[in-house]
Formats: C-alpha cells, structure tokens, sequence
C-alpha cells in the first residue's frame, strides 16, 4: 500500500491511504537510512507500508525520495538535525515582533533553507492588534526589507478576515507548512482557516514572554479549502546542516544580484577587494541585518571556518 505520512511519534506513525489513516510502525533496517538526522521519517514523507488488519498494525518498508524538506536543530544532539516535514509546496513561516519576538536572523535562516530547497515561502507577521507605534514602525521596516527582496509578506490578527481569506487562497491545493516560534500563534491561525479543526491553543508565558508548547507533534491536515496544512511544534533554531556554506550566497536573492559586479568569481563578501555585495552593503543597498546573517551562518559552520579563517 501507498500513503502519506500525517502523524509521526517516535517509531509509530499515521499514515493516510485514500481516504483512511493507518497506525504504522518503521522497519528496523528503514530508520537506518538517514542517519544525519535524528528521525528517520517525517511528516509529508511517501511511504510503501504492508498492513495487518489482525494485529491492526502497518509496517513501512520504504520512504520514497524526499523533493524537499525544513529541518531544525535537534534538541538532544547539536551535532545533528531533525526534519520537520518534506514534500512541501508552500512554506509560512509566523512572526511576531513581541511576545514573543522573533529575530530577523531566525527569519533568514528560514528563508534561506526554502531557496535552498527551492520551497516558496511567505512571511505573515502576526498579531499585529497588539502593537505599539514603535512596534509598528519596526514591523514596517521588516516588511520593507523583505518585500524589496521580493518576498511576499502578510499582516495578521485574529481580529483580520480578509487576511485570513488571502491566506486561505494561498494554502488552496498545497500541501503548505506553518513555522514560527512557540506562541506566535500558528494554531489559532489554523483554526481560523478551517473551524472544524478546533486545534488547541494556550497563551504565551507571562514570566518568561514566550510561548508555551500547544502543538507537541507535527501534523499534517486536510483543510476543507483543498490541500493541506502542516502544524509544527514551536521551533527555537533551525539547522544549516547540509547546506554548502560556499553556495551560501546564492540563497540570498539580493547578494546574487550584487555579486555580479565582484572581482572575483568565487567571491565569499566577506573582506576581498572590488567585492560588489560590500559594496551594496556599505551603500545601504543590502539591508545590514542580511548580510550579518550571511556571516552568522558562515561563523556557525566549524568546517568553512577552520578551511577559512
């Protein structure tokens, strides 16, 4: 049988086939097969899995090819990565300017893991009901950033419906994924597209300002607009693990535009002479807070750092 993963909890999955869901487990020899992340099969993944209707069980016996996936840090091994979901069309991530805050270097890397995989993603900066004129201002100034780069951006609260149908048009026929940090309100925004799916939801933490986990396990939902939604947990880093950091640059749309006017054609921006992407920089051409991140992710990768520094 062939099915769709919608559900995964450690070596049991949900697995859709047609119109029903089966309870799965993973073959031994398949949790092998991608030992640089921390769970072998994902949410989105196709599979091939034998049932027995006796025992009420299915066995997955092949995890088809992956077209793409978002991975994030693994909370118990820093040295590996566990994928959040695959076979992705559209991904949105969620952000908040406060409570809680999300970081413009968190946005980047991000968006730098769709272009690399080649995922269309859309920014909807939420719960927008609760900010102050600063606040606004900032919001502003993170849209303008994004959007000059040709990244399209949404503003949103739970107090907006036209967004929410401009969303609901977005996810219509996709298998579309929703991210963001704990509390930015991504279940609240589901139960909006589609009423019938009455996901729970929490407020964030008043001590510490953050959110407080109400979606434990990614999960995959058929909405009733057509396609489907993918609910992560909240996510506090995400992971460049197999990303190459020399073709980093080309991840970033704008330092590809720039970089065509650098001297030398294997240019990494960061202190070469005639470099056009410093240039831009200096300029005011390239939003600052892009380029730190490009040095950011550099910094982070032990191997570029040591063959480079």
């Amino acid at each position: 049988m062939k099915g769709v993963v919608i559900k995964s909890t450690g070596n049991l999955c949900q697995v859709l086939s047609g119109d029903k869901v089966f309870s799965c487990k993973i073959k031994g020899k398949t949790r092998l097969l991608n030992i640089e992340f921390t769970n072998p099969i994902s949410v989105g993944d196709h599979v091939d899995f034998n049932y027995d209707e006796k025992n009420q069980v299915g066995l997955i016996d092949c995890i088809h090819k992956r077209k793409n996936y978002i991975i994030r840090k693994s909370v118990n091994l820093s040295h590996k990565s566990q994928v959040i979901a695959s076979n992705i069309d559209l991904a949105l991530l969620i952000v908040t300017i406060d409570q809680p805050t999300t970081s413009l270097t968190f946005i980047d890397r991000f968006l730098i893991q769709s272009e690399a995989y080649k995922i269309p993603a859309v920014l909807i900066f939420n719960k927008i009901d609760l900010y102050n004129n600063e606040q606004q201002k900032m919001l502003k100034k993170y849209q303008d950033t994004y959007e000059s780069i040709g990244y399209q951006t949404l503003k949103s609260s739970i107090y907006q419906p036209k967004t929410i149908q401009k969303i609901k048009k977005l996810l219509d026929n996709k298998v579309s994924v929703l991210a963001g940090h704990s509390g930015v309100g991504k279940s609240s925004l589901i139960n909006l597209i589609d009423k019938d799916l009455n996901l729970k939801t929490k407020d964030i933490s008043s001590y510490h300002n953050q959110g407080v986990h109400t979606t434990t396990y990614t999960e995959m939902y058929s909405i009733n607009t057509g396609g489907y939604i993918i609910d992560t947990p909240g996510i506090k880093g995400l992971g460049l693990v197999d990303l190459d950091m020399h073709l980093l640059s080309g991840y970033f749309r704008e330092m590809i535009k720039y970089s065509v006017d650098c001297k030398f054609n294997n240019c990494m921006h960061i202190n070469e002479p005639n470099c056009g992407v410093l240039s831009a920089v200096s300029n005011a051409l390239m939003a600052s807070s892009r380029y730190k991140s490009y040095l950011s992710m550099l910094e982070e990768n032990t191997n570029y750092r040591r063959n480079n520094y």
